[in-house]
């Protein structure tokens, strides 16, 4: 039975192409037109469309893959920056703290200028540490210090304090002679050193203005 069908099936193509022989050559080209036309848009259904949307899905990801590269090439830029950032402030700030004495190191600090004090030949009459003042992030050390001595040598007395390591402000200064008509003088001033304030410290204070702006607030 399945031998009479291919028989049948071939004779059927036989016959189909003897008619298609027996057709004039516009009729050949039309037919011949039709089965490019037909056999294309079959390979564009079949395979074109389908490779085009996955073309498509994987320029999608692509785009979406470059955008997240992008974003993460930002990303450790900025990381970069704000490292570099970091790594600057934290320089400045130990430079800082080695120009500002902490608490522990205030009474040596004092005790090096009298001594730069006595090694310019002059005498301390008053030298005396006042409270401490409190600023934002730092405090004020004022001492008034009363000198007497030669002129140059309080001079002198003043550049060695200017030279310090740390930060000794002198200021208010008043002179006047010790006698009539004497060399030496009298020389009033003001040092002024200045410390970080602790992380206790700088809560307290932040505390404290808190609880004074509640208070205004009433």
């Amino acid at each position: 039975m399945p031998l009479g069908k291919d028989i049948r099936s071939q004779w059927d193509a036989f016959a189909f192409l003897e008619k298609v022989g027996k057709l004039g050559k516009t009729q050949k080209i039309l037919i011949f037109a039709g089965s490019v036309i037909l056999l294309a848009g079959g390979f564009i259904f079949l395979f074109y469309l389908p490779k085009t949307t996955e073309i498509t899905m994987v320029k999608k990801e692509i785009s979406k893959l470059e955008n997240k590269l992008l974003v993460a090439k930002r990303a450790v830029k900025n990381e970069a920056k704000i490292e570099a950032a970091f790594n600057e402030a934290t320089a400045k700030l130990k430079a800082a703290l080695k120009l500002l004495p902490d608490k522990r190191e205030i009474p040596s600090l004092l005790r090096n200028i009298s001594n730069l004090g006595k090694d310019s030949r002059l005498e301390f009459p008053l030298f005396s540490p006042q409270g401490e003042k409190p600023q934002d992030f730092y405090m004020e050390i004022p001492v008034s210090i009363v000198l007497s001595g030669k002129y140059n040598d309080v001079a002198t007395f003043f550049d060695k304090v200017g030279a310090m390591a740390r930060i000794v402000n002198i200021h208010g200064i008043s002179m006047r002679p010790e006698k009539s008509m004497s060399t030496t003088l009298m020389t009033k001033c003001t040092a002024t050193t200045y410390r970080f304030k602790s992380e206790a410290e700088q809560k307290a204070a932040k505390k404290a203005a808190a609880a004074k702006k509640k208070k205004k607030g009433r």
